[in-house]
């Protein structure tokens, strides 16, 4: 299976070095006619959908994601230091019928391939219904958040700015690295760092990830709360007035919710939920699928976590809404469809991101932008 925006049966590296598989097989985007943008923190997008932190590691996956419509689109997060990427397989895909609730399916089987030999009979039958074909692809992805060195990644976001058009923004994401003393305020002051190299690039918007594994309660930099809120306040030091979003996990408890509101009011412009909900990943014969140590648990993605995604949007818009709270809310997880998209609208969301759906769709944006703008003539 060719997948336009990352290949996840060749390396990290040689995704880097070979950019998405869709510009090796040279598809020309329909062009767009633009009557009428819309307003994301203050900048004019030709639309309010992209691709989140994840599926784009350089400027050359920036460069075919303009191109292809996704106009709000983030540059994988980045570090302070060379970060390896964790061994080959990255990204399998996982068995998810229906919504994921980690701890009532505390496991999924994984396989390289989308379809078992039984399933391929049911897979033809659907290629005529791409919605319900999307709603069947749900991948489970481990990285590491991988990053070159300061200098190399710096140099590289400031040519995927060369390639914004006019109503595309480019959000440049980065994280904090744990320190080997494991102390705090050297976490801490990692960030500050990191934030303060993201800057430097010019990017008109940045992105802290505070949600992969790192430390705080479950592995979540974003379930401390008091750690979330230090390292939003040096961030803010370091990059004056640029918009800063802050991307975050699923919270169970409303209450750390509220919490996390007041904290993203004070400090940053906008949140950014969710990234992935996390399980145990094994093989049809029980073992771990992905191998190394730590990686028996994974991030999965896609349709079957749509539920999490929406319920997160649902609930900031209600507290930004009862407090009269200025922030933007960007929704992510499980939009593999127009119609998903349109239902985070709905919810609340002022901008919506796809990053499974964009994978395996690259007319993702445009089938969106096509039927928001009911543009008949636009083919796809």
């Amino acid at each position: 299976m060719k997948l336009p925006f990352y290949d996840i049966y060749s390396s990290y590296e040689d995704n880097l070095k070979n950019g998405p598989p869709i510009l090796s097989i040279k598809k020309t985007p329909p062009k767009r006619e633009i009557k009428k943008t819309y307003k994301f923190l203050g900048f004019d997008v030709n639309s309010l959908f992209g691709i989140p932190a994840g599926p784009l590691p350089n400027s050359k996956f920036m460069k075919a994601a303009f191109d292809f419509g996704f106009d709000v689109s983030v540059y994988k997060s980045v570090r302070s230091r060379i970060f390896p990427c964790h061994p080959y397989p990255n990204v399998l895909f996982v068995k998810s019928r229906t919504e994921l609730h980690p701890e009532k399916t505390p496991r999924l089987i994984a396989s390289n391939n989308l379809y078992s030999s039984s399933e391929r009979s049911e897979s033809r039958s659907l290629k005529n219904n791409s919605s319900r074909l999307a709603r069947t692809i749900n991948i489970t992805n481990s990285f590491g958040v991988p990053s070159l060195d300061p200098a190399t990644w710096q140099e590289d976001v400031k040519k995927a700015l060369r390639y914004e058009k006019p109503g595309q923004l480019l959000i440049l994401s980065f994280m904090g690295t744990p320190p080997v003393d494991g102390t705090q305020k050297a976490f801490i002051d990692d960030f500050a760092r990191t934030a303060k190299y993201a800057y430097e690039t010019k990017a008109k918007m940045l992105e802290v990830n505070l949600s992969c594994p790192n430390i705080g309660n479950e592995g979540l930099v974003c379930y401390d709360l008091d750690l979330t809120e230090k390292v939003c306040r040096v961030i803010r030091k370091n990059i004056g007035n640029t918009p800063l979003l802050v991307k975050v996990g699923y919270y169970k408890n409303d209450n750390d919710l509220k919490k996390l509101a007041k904290i993203i009011v004070k400090y940053t412009n906008a949140v950014c939920a969710i990234n992935t909900l996390q399980t145990e990943i094994v093989d049809k014969n029980g073992n771990q699928a992905l191998p190394g140590p730590t990686r028996l648990r994974s991030g999965v993605c896609g349709s079957c976590i749509k539920w999490a995604g929406l319920e997160m949007v649902e609930k900031l818009n209600k507290i930004r809404e009862k407090e009269n709270y200025k922030f933007a809310i960007v929704g992510v997880g499980g939009v593999v469809t127009p119609d998903d998209y349109f239902e985070y609208r709905k919810a609340g969301a002022d901008l919506v991101q796809s990053a499974t759906g964009a994978m395996f769709n690259q007319n993702l944006a445009l089938e969106i932008w096509k039927k928001e703008n009911e543009n008949k003539e636009v083919k796809i």
